[in-house]
């Protein structure tokens, strides 16, 4: 299935991050944690529209890998595999 986010919309990846506590221990994915706050841009949407109707296009693009703010993004479950929906006011910065 694919997807094609609408406006200024992102979908987003989630990275899994390997959890390790500072004795060494690594922690398994089972553990309680926090949501990711990094992903990998997988689709975006056209860009944000002003009150004239011009579409001002998105900054990040696919295939960027992103921080996000902790609790913005949506979570969709699309063919058994999560991602997140976020806005781009949600994007806080593209990791190079």
């Amino acid at each position: 299935m694919k997807i094609k986010p609408l406006s200024d919309h992102i979908l987003i990846e989630p990275m899994k991050r390997e959890e390790k506590t500072k004795t060494g221990i690594l922690l398994p994915e089972t553990a309680e944690k926090d949501k990711p706050e990094q992903g990998k841009v997988v689709a975006v949407g056209p860009g944000r529209k002003t009150s004239s109707g011009k579409v001002i296009p998105l900054e990040v693009k696919e295939g960027d890998i992103v921080l996000f703010t902790k609790y913005g993004p949506n979570e969709i479950k699309i063919d058994d595999k999560e991602y997140l929906v976020a806005k781009e006011e949600d994007i806080l910065a593209i990791l190079e």
